[in-house]
């Protein structure tokens, strides 16, 4: 695209398939905003089966004849639900000492991995065979369903990895209007990538919306701190974000913080 901005939000495993959100210039500003967000995987598990990635591709660590009922695997999955602590796979892009696990890994090097607190909002398990079955999850950032296939394995008594995965969702962004890498490739080459580029808007349309005035905007653009009352807003509270705009161009993205004597508007993203 002749373009050096550009970012993604939220990393794939090698083996994973599915949503990788882009973001090309002044839309790299929202990577945070993209990367706390939730994302849905439909995942294949492997019954009898464990690796030292938690993945297919690993090496065997450990094989398993015990094959729960789809209804033993169903109760257990509902355990999973809510707020857990995960033990992140040594084969994984964590950083420890400013190199990647999995780099540490293959280099034969073990570390004392530590738990992280992730959110698992939904999790179903659904077209069972006698070695597979399928597990869609609707989890917080930083969640590994690698580890979640084991943790699910070792909880029933048996083993288990992944077998595949496909990220359908990752925060507003859906599979299904998804391009591949061939169809930007395509669309560049044919001068129609405004078609498929998609505005900061996507991503911000929960927070309201403020339009300026002529006076108000040159203020912004300076950097000028200024009362949400000045831009009519009446009802701010600490904490809320608003998208202000020049007529139809959106400028920036402000949060409501606490002033020496009242709440101000500092801007948090900038597009202009």
């Amino acid at each position: 695209m002749g373009i050096k901005r550009v970012g993604h939000a939220g990393t794939l495993d090698p083996d994973a398939t599915g949503v990788l959100p882009i973001l090309v210039g002044k839309a790299t500003t929202l990577s945070d905003l993209l990367t706390e967000k939730t994302k849905t995987y439909l995942a294949t598990v492997r019954l009898g089966i464990e690796t030292d990635t938690y993945d297919i591709s690993g090496q065997v660590t450990g094989t398993c004849k015990i094959r729960p009922t789809e209804t033993e695997i169903c109760r257990m999955a509902e355990r999973f639900l809510g707020n857990i602590s995960q033990m992140p796979p040594m084969y994984s892009a964590i950083k420890v000492g400013g190199k990647k696990l999995y780099e540490l890994a293959r280099q034969g090097q073990t570390v004392a991995l530590q738990p992280r607190q992730v959110t698992i909002y939904s999790l179903s398990c659904f077209n069972f065979t006698e070695d597979t079955f399928q597990m869609e999850v609707s989890c917080s950032k930083g969640t590994y369903i690698r580890s979640l296939c084991h943790d699910l394995g070792r909880a029933l008594g048996t083993c288990a990895c992944m077998e595949s995965l496909v990220r359908t969702k990752s925060g507003p962004f859906l599979l299904e209007n998804a391009h591949t890498p061939e169809e930007i490739e395509e669309a560049i080459h044919n001068g129609a990538i405004k078609q498929i580029l998609l505005p900061p808007e996507t991503v911000l349309s929960a927070y309201k919306v403020v339009s300026l005035t002529e006076d108000t905007v040159s203020k912004i653009k300076n950097g000028l701190r200024m009362r949400p009352q000045q831009l009519g807003i009446t009802d701010a509270t600490e904490g809320e974000c608003y998208r202000l705009y020049d007529g139809e161009t959106l400028l920036c993205l402000v949060k409501a913080i606490a002033g020496e004597e009242s709440l101000v508007l500092a801007i948090d993203k900038t597009f202009f």
